[in-house]
Formats: structure tokens, sequence, C-alpha cells
């Protein structure tokens, strides 16, 4: 029996390395091969749509200047890209890591399905590490005539035990995902930054929503987005949805109703009565929008086989790198991951020992991240960055009031990924402070030069590391790891993770000893 056993469990383990070598060396010859037409953003024609018309004379009084728009207010952000669409006559190119088959996800589905109806162009990228399950509403889009749906680094196998041993055979290739997030409308208006789709990015969660924040760009800078975008939708990563799979017409006539049905239903009309009370809207409307004008402003991205390339000196980390580098009195950064690895730690130090820089992080708190394993990596950089004068503020997990949303949600995780610099340089996007973000993810993000947009989000800084959103992370006398609770009366100290449980102490704590920083 003994032998048995072990005879089995040898050729468990022989299957399962033959499995992973074969997708080490035939690695670019699994994926399967991007067979989909090139394509290319429109042209832009002057006065050709609603979106053409209400902007141009904008733009005319701000020649090469960018507007921008900060979005840190969730049901903001749907609005924006709600609003844009129901205004596009031209083109809609959606670039996504993650496009939830829930509520907002159904919601802006509709949008783009009416738009098309309307004749639009509708191009959707998407991520495929996160389609499992959606092939049939994705499909069900796809099948109309002006909508195509394409996904980078696609599965062969689209669900099921078959995916699974995909997954483990390519161990290493699926890895690399691309994290861009962009909404771009008619080549003019586009929404960059840090959230996805779903019900927790637009506050219509019922438990957890993520405070997080995008910009809405209109005018040169909408250009550099749509270049990124058709760099990835031609990329040999990139392969359409409908040569992936197939479902019968009854299946998708059938899944494409459930999603109008949804999007016409009483959940539906109350968070887009929400909706209609935005402010941003509402000063839409009214034409009261004050964004800042402003010319030195540029989209970037990582390449799309950003692991051909040399990320560090090819990608979006090089440019993020060079203008943390330059600081010279104060670097505000906000990244729900973060782990900065020695390197990281080294250039924190040098900026406030050296410089006498002020350099402040606000990152999830293990009770708020949901990624446990990703505050692991970090908590080992804690006590090094707090010992060379860097301030590190981590977010709380409850919301206060002000911060529920429509469905009552009482919990809030940070999904903010930013940066501003010395009161003048920014940065807002997709690009957290870890080894994914600079090796593995692409990234996108809005890099700029501007006063008034960095005092905006120096702001948001100040309000998320507030008492009632953060706890202060401090040494103690004796060189100890401490959580102060400003918001406490008095403020109250606290000796380990706050809020969090057993459970997660010890599995974050597990992940420190493990050799997976690289992957975190």
């Amino acid at each position: 029996m003994k032998k048995r056993i072990k005879r089995i469990l040898a050729w468990g383990l022989f299957s399962l390395a033959a499995l992973v070598a074969s997708g080490i060396l035939l690695a670019d010859h699994l994926m399967p091969p991007a067979t989909g037409d090139k394509g290319y953003a429109l042209p832009i024609v002057p006065g050709q749509t609603a979106i053409d018309r209400e902007l141009e004379p904008m733009l005319a009084r701000n020649p090469g200047r960018t507007g921008a728009i900060m979005l840190p207010d969730g049901i903001d952000a749907f609005a924006a890209r709600a609003l844009s669409t129901r205004r596009a006559g031209r083109s809609l190119d959606l670039q996504y890591y993650i496009w939830h088959d829930d509520l907002t996800g159904h919601l802006l589905m509709y949008e783009a399905w009416q738009a098309a109806e309307r004749g639009v162009r509708v191009r959707l990228l998407l991520d495929d590490i996160n389609t499992a399950g959606m092939d049939a509403s994705l499909l069900a889009l796809d099948s109309h005539e002006n909508i195509e749906i394409r996904v980078y680094n696609p599965f062969r196998n689209r669900d099921g035990v078959a995916r699974v041993l995909e997954m483990v055979q390519r161990m290493f290739s699926v890895t690399y995902r691309m994290h861009n997030k962009a909404w771009i409308v008619d080549g003019r208006v586009a929404v960059v930054g840090g959230r996805n789709i779903g019900i927790e990015y637009f506050d219509a969660h019922g438990e957890t929503n993520f405070r997080d924040l995008d910009v809405l760009l209109f005018g040169p800078a909408v250009e550099q987005a749509s270049a990124i975008f058709d760099e990835f939708w031609n990329s040999e990563a990139v392969v359409p949805i409908a040569q992936l799979n197939r479902k019968p017409r009854h299946r998708l006539d059938a899944v494409l109703a459930g999603i109008k049905e949804e999007a016409r239903g009483e959940m539906a009309r109350r968070y887009l009565d929400q909706v209609d009370l935005s402010p941003s809207l509402r000063a839409y409307f009214a034409q009261e929008l004050a964004p800042h004008w402003i010319e030195r402003i540029r989209v970037l991205s990582d390449p799309p086989l950003k692991w051909k390339a040399q990320a560090r000196t090819q990608g979006l980390v090089a440019e993020l790198a060079d203008i943390l580098g330059k600081t010279e009195h104060k670097a505000l950064l906000i990244s729900p991951y973060f782990v900065p690895g020695d390197e990281g730690v080294a250039g924190f130090a040098s900026l406030v020992r050296e410089r006498g820089a002020h350099v402040g992080v606000i990152t999830n708190s293990l009770a708020a991240n949901d990624v446990v394993a990703v505050h692991g990596g970090y908590a080992g950089y804690r006590k090094p960055l707090l010992q060379t004068g860097v301030k590190l503020y981590e977010m709380q997990p409850q919301a206060t009031s002000s911060d529920a949303s429509l469905f009552g949600s009482s919990g809030a995780s940070l999904h903010t990924k930013a940066f501003v610099v010395d009161d003048r340089h920014g940065f807002i996007g997709s690009f957290n402070i870890d080894p994914r973000s600079i090796e593995l993810n692409t990234e996108m993000g809005v890099l700029f030069e501007d006063p008034g947009l960095a005092q905006a989000l120096r702001d948001e800084y100040l309000r998320l590391s507030g008492p009632d959103k953060s706890y202060w992370v401090y040494l103690d006398d004796e060189g100890r790891v401490r959580w102060l609770d400003r918001a406490a009366d008095p403020p109250v100290v606290l000796d380990h993770e706050p809020e969090s449980s057993l459970w997660q102490r010890t599995l974050a704590r597990v992940v420190r000893w493990l050799p997976v920083e690289s992957q975190l």
C-alpha cells in the first residue's frame, strides 16, 4: 500500500513538473495567437458630435492645454463615464483590468450597447485573468455589429478544470497582466485613474467600497490615451473574445435581455437617482465645470509586452522614479499596496536624510487591506521606513457615515494610487508602489506639473491621512511599532494591528517568511 501511494505521489509530482516545464519552454506558443485586424482611433472631425461641439469653445480658449478634473467620489466617477457615453457620437475605447458582472458593470455595458445602437463604434479591451464566467456577457455584447471585445494575455481554456490546469502550466507567463484603466469617448474625453468597473468602485457595494481616484481629461492629452489604447489593441498579447469561445444565439439573447432588465430594474433606478444628484453631473448641465487647464500633462503607460521590454528603463516606473527622485521639499504618496523593497526604502531615506524632505505615505491597514498577503510584504518594511523618518499612515477599515454607500456600506478600503511632489508635480493612475506594478503588470496614469491640480491632490492626501480616516504609525521610545488612533478622545495608542483578527495577523506574518515578494 505504501509503495502504491509513493508511486502515485511520484507520478503526480512528475506530471506537475512536466506541466510547468512545458509552460516555461513553450510560454510564447501557449498563449493564443493574436488574430484581430489592426484598428485605430477614429479621427476627430470638428463639430461632428455633441461632445465635439460642447468642448471646442473651451479648447479654443485654452490652446495647447488639457482640462483636468479630479474624481475622488465614486458616484461622480460613475456619472463621468455614463454621461460621456450618453453624449458619444463617434467612438468608445474602454480598457480595464476588471469589469465585474454586477449592477454597475451591467449598467455601463448597457450604456455602451445603447451607444452602439446609435452607430458609435465600441472597442472594449479587458485583461483575461478576471473574465472567468463572463464569456456569455462579453460575447452577447460582442455580437453587436458596432462592438468588438478583445482580451489581454488570454486563456485558451475558458472555464473549469481545464482553465485551472492551464493556469498551472503557464504559471509564469499568466502572471503578466494588463492593469491599465481608461474610458475614452470620441477621442475627446478620457477618464484615467485607479478605478476598475464594479460596484465597490462606485459606492454601490453593501459591505466595502474602495476610496479611489480618477482624473477626467479633455484636450490634447486625450490623444495620448487613445494612442496607448491602439498600441494595446493591436499588440500580439491581445485576442478577440469571439476567437476564444462560442455560445448559441439563444444564450446570448437571454444574457443580453437579463442585462437590459437589470439596467431598468428598481435597484438600478435607486442607484441612477443618486447619480443624477452627482455634483459633477449637475455642474456639467449648468455649464459650471471648473477644470484645471494644464499645459504640462501627459498620459503614460507601460508597453503592452512589458515582460519583453526593460521595465525599469522603458516603462512607467522610470518616469515616476525620476519625478520622485527630484523631490526637494515634500513627497506625499498614496498606495493601497505598498511594498517598497530595500531599494525603495533607501531612496526614501535619501530624500529625508540628505535633502531634509518630508516624505509621507498613506497605505491600507491590515484590517482595511483586501489582499492580506500584500500587507505581509509591506509590514517588514514598516520599521525601516519609520527609522529613516518617513511618515506612515494606515487607512482605517471603517467608513464614517459620510462615506457610507447607497446600499449601506460601513467598510472602506484604500484603492487610490497617486503622489504629489513639492506641491507642483503629481501622478494619478493605476501604479502601486510594489514589485507587481514595477515588474509584472502594465500600468497607466496621468503625470502632470500644475500647482492647482497638485493642491487638489495634496488636499486629498490630507483628507485621507486625517484622524477620522487613518491611524498614525510611529516607533515608541523602545523602537516598537505603534498605532495612534487620533479620532478617539483622548487619543489611544495601539500595540498591534488595529481592528485585525488573529487569523489576519498570522497569515500576514507567514507571508513575510515566504519568498513571494516579487509576486506581491
